[in-house]
């Protein structure tokens, strides 16, 4: 008997570890969509200057929607372009990016932006592959090193064991979502 229930216990962790699922054993750690935007917000502005030729800065920071599209972390920003040192031109971004958690930092980051758009007035049609392949190396400069959430050490109970037990990650609409396993 013994036996029989220590194989039911097992499988019923196993079925749970395969479908990705919280288990008994499993504690769900969530953080908002407001408190990733505040973490943007402390991060501050970003310019990359390619040789005095052309420009590219991100006065404010991007604002991010969890979950939307499903799955993933929705993008949208305005980018000013300047080039030979005239003026910025405004250029709108929208884009999407996955998260990732790196245990060296405890912290969480935006995983491989990518613009879905680049559109201005005063951008060619033309012009919008260009744009957009160097808007997504700038996001990603931008992303890299910029955590939109850490887990703190003189934080809550959960927070404090995420920081060592951190099992999976997943977006949901308007919350990140972290499971963490007892082992």
């Amino acid at each position: 008997m013994k036996i029989r229930t220590a194989l039911c216990l097992l499988a019923t962790l196993v079925s749970y570890a395969a479908n990705g699922l919280a288990g008994p054993l499993d504690r769900e750690v969530s953080f908002s969509e407001s408190q990733v935007q505040s973490a943007l917000a402390k991060s501050g502005a970003l310019t990359k200057n390619y040789g005095g030729l052309m420009s590219f800065s991100l006065a404010e920071p991007p604002h991010i929607t969890l979950g939307t599209p499903e799955g993933r972390v929705g993008i949208s920003a305005r980018i000013h372009v300047a080039l030979l040192g005239n003026p910025g031109i405004p250029v709108d971004v929208t884009g999407t990016a996955g998260i990732r958690y790196d245990d060296n930092a405890k912290a969480f980051f935006l995983e491989n932006p990518v613009a879905d758009s680049v559109e201005s007035q005063a951008l060619a049609k033309e012009s919008e592959p260009a744009a957009r392949r160097t808007v997504n190396a700038l996001i990603s400069t931008y992303f890299r090193s910029k955590p939109v959430y850490t887990l703190r050490e003189n934080g809550n109970a959960q927070e404090i064991a995420a920081r060592w037990l951190l099992r999976s990650v997943r977006i949901e609409p308007g919350r990140v979502v972290a499971t963490l396993s007892a082992f």
